[in-house]
């Protein structure tokens, strides 16, 4: 059971890398503001769902390996399945506190583990 916080950990790192490898990639481009802004929210919403991916692996009181975040615009949608009511609610306690969430779609679907 060691190999499970390991993985966790390891997922964490590979978010927190490719949140900012596709950071230094946005700083080094060129060109019209039109494209640039919107490469600019794209990466704000990456960095967005890298940092609510992490949080969610990081706690405890959720069971997260059946979440998918997505982020447009800063709203993050939430999607799959959790065992308990109080795990969904949970994780939507968690990315609301995110840093640069402007809003939450919980639509997690409760499935008792069998």
């Amino acid at each position: 059971m060691k190999c499970i916080p390991l993985l966790k950990t390891a997922a964490a790192a590979a978010c927190v890398a490719f949140a900012l490898n596709a950071g230094a990639q946005t700083t080094t481009g060129s060109g019209s503001t039109g494209a640039s802004e919107t490469m600019g929210q794209h990466v704000s919403d990456a960095t967005i769902t890298t940092k609510v991916k992490a949080e969610l692996l990081g706690a405890k009181n959720v069971k997260s390996q059946h979440i998918h975040v997505k982020t447009r615009k800063g709203i993050v949608s939430l999607t799959g399945t959790v065992p308990t009511a109080e795990d969904r609610d949970n994780a939507d306690q968690i990315v609301q506190n995110v840093s640069g969430v402007a809003s939450v779609k919980n639509h997690l679907k409760v499935q008792p583990a069998q």
